[in-house]
Formats: structure tokens, sequence, C-alpha cells
């Protein structure tokens, strides 16, 4: 890895051998526990991103990468709850309006953690949550299909469509109030343990001072293209871990060193077009990346599942959870665009020519 010199980096290596990757099997059953939030918070990664002068580490893109991929390696769920912190502390920074004081601070310095309920946003037409000026503030009311952290998060930062399409982004706490209702946690193929839950939004009325952003849903989505259609360090966190638990089989390690090179050369093209200084160009390159990361993890993690034979099948394995986790991720943040582009290349490889063998004499 490229940053391995900066503090918070050794910091991540360090929570993962010793709390997130010993623990990740029995977190996977049993759900993320505070005492994980707090080692995260005591860690200092969640500041990672934020402004120094707020008490944030202001760390380049590259080390908040780096942590990531440690983190996703080490424990997803783990990583799935804290990730979703470090896009409103990123949206507090570039705010103007008076919330950045009151939350930025304690979000940098991990004091609270937030939550995000936007996610629903990239599905428009559709609108899932509706924005309504009200009071002199903003009533929302639908349904937010997924968010993650219930029980462990402090704020969330929540988004709906009001009539002229503008989307509002604001501050709500993370908690069951008048207006807001959570679903009972969610049970998934993977992941539960991160706490995911729906909510119903029945007249929620947040203050105008809650509010971090209004722009229009077109600009919005101009944002979220290089969100989107990058590859995450995640996808890279998990198969580098999976290439690991293949390393540690009995024959194993040729597949893992043929992989691995691949793996690192997938991640050294799509990392230097992440950090490219114009975010909308190249798009198609950075999909076409994001899809060649997603099937080698694939890869690694089923490697990993065939070099362990039949013990990889109980839940103590990590070979499994990390092949659940992987297939956790390929529709993780997922935009209509990047699934049609996931999909094309599937078609491509289905209709690569097949190796022919002659019958035996």
């Amino acid at each position: 890895m490229t940053t391995a010199a900066h503090p918070l980096v050794a910091g991540a290596r360090l929570l993962a051998d010793d709390l997130l990757a010993p623990r990740a099997e029995h977190v996977d059953r049993e759900g993320v526990p505070a005492s994980h939030i707090e080692a995260v918070r005591r860690s200092g990664l969640l500041g990672v991103s934020a402004p120094r002068e707020y008490g944030g580490a202001g760390a380049p893109d590259a080390v908040a990468r780096e942590v990531a991929e440690i983190l996703a390696g080490a424990c997803c769920s783990t990583w799935f709850v804290q990730t979703q912190h470090h896009t409103p502390v990123k949206l507090l920074a570039r705010s103007g309006l008076p919330v950045r004081e009151r939350l930025l601070r304690p979000l940098a310095t991990g004091e609270r953690l937030a939550g995000i309920a936007y996610a629903h946003v990239r599905s428009f037409p559709r609108v899932s949550v509706r924005a309504t000026a009200e009071r002199g503030g903003w009533r929302f009311d639908g349904t937010v299909p997924w968010y993650t952290g219930w029980g462990l998060n402090d704020v969330m930062l929540l988004a709906g469509v009001c009539a002229r399409d503008d989307v509002v982004f604001a501050f709500a706490d993370a908690r069951e109030q008048p207006g807001l209702r959570p679903s009972p946690p969610m049970r998934l193929a993977a992941l539960s343990a991160a706490q995911t839950v729906s909510l119903e939004l029945d007249g929620l009325w947040l203050p105008e001072e809650s509010v971090v952003l209004r722009t229009p849903r077109e600009k919005f989505a101009q944002i979220d293209i290089p969100r989107s259609t990058n590859a995450s360090p995640a996808v890279f966190g998990v198969a580098y871990a999976a290439l690991r638990v293949l390393e540690s089989a009995a024959d194993g390690a040729e597949t893992a060193g043929a992989l691995r090179a691949r793996l690192d050369e997938v991640r050294r093209q799509a990392y230097a077009l992440a950090d490219h200084p114009v975010p909308h160009e190249h798009i198609e390159e950075r999909l076409a990346l994001k899809t060649r990361a997603y099937d080698l993890m694939r890869t690694a993690t089923t490697a990993a599942v065939v070099a362990g034979g039949g013990r990889t099948m109980a839940l103590s394995s990590p070979a499994q959870r990390l092949a659940r986790e992987g297939m956790f991720l390929l529709v993780q943040g997922q935009t209509a665009k990047v699934r049609r582009a996931h999909l094309d290349a599937l078609a491509a490889q289905a209709h690569e020519p097949e190796r022919t063998f002659a019958p035996p004499r």
C-alpha cells in the first residue's frame, strides 16, 4: 500500500489486527457493538477527511481510501456503519450555512456519529421522500428504504425532493420521534450486523437551521457521478482480505499471487482516475475499472471458498463471510448507470469464445 507512513493508516491497521478482524465472524452474527464504534472514535478515524481547524485530520484522499480498505477488509459491517459518517462531514465542510458551526466540530472529532438517509434520491423520477416548506422549516414525508447504523448513530443526514425538484439536505436526530418511525432491523444476506432499518416519515419537521444544502436535483446528480462511478476502496479491501485467506490455504499461494498482481494494477488505475482533477471526465473508464474491480473481488472471494473446501460453509469461516460481503458490495451505492455498465460487462464476458477441448483418443 502507498500511505503506510501516515499515522491514521497505522492506527487503522492496529485497530483491524487487534479488534476488528479477530471479532469479525462474531460481529457478522451478533451485530456491530457500540464498543467497536467507540474504538473507531478513539482512533481518530472519523475525522480522517475533516478540516483540521474543526478537530479533524485533514488527511489526503489517498489516506482516507487506504483506511477504508483496511477497515472493510477487517470487518465490513463496522466499516459500513462508520463510512456513512464521512459524507455528512464533507458536506458540512463545504457548507456556509449555520448548521456547519453547530455540527462540524463534534462530527470531525468523533464526539458524534452521523448516518445518511439520502440514497433514495438516486431513484428519481420516483420520489420516496418529499420535502415541503412549512412553518419556517421543512416537513418530510415518505419512506427511507435503507438507513444503516440505527441505534449507533447520533444524527442523520436526511434528503427529500421538494416541489421544484430541488433536493433538500437537513440534519435530524437519529432516534424515534414525532414524524419518524423506524422498522425493526432488517435481516439481510450480508451485513445484517450493520443495523439497517427503513424509516417511515409522516410529517417530520426540521427547522431551517438544520438544512445544510438545497440544490437542483440535476446538480446533485452531477455531484454524485464521481461517488458512484469510481471503484470503492471497500471492494479492494475485501478482495485483499480474501487473498490473505487464500494464501493461508495449502495450495492457494500461486493463485493468490496471480490475482494480487491483477488487483494491484486495477487499484492503481482506479485511484489514479479518482485523483483526476476533473471528476466528471473519463466516466466510461471509471466504470470499466469499477466492474473489473468487482470481477477480481468476486474471483478472490470464490477462490478463498474453493481453497477452504467444505469447512468454509461454517459461519466461523472468514471465507464465507467475505464472499457474502463481496455480494453486498456489488450493489452498495448502485445507480442505474452503474448497474447497466456492470450488466453489459457481464454480458460481454458471456459472449467471449469458449475454450474447446479435443476428445480423448
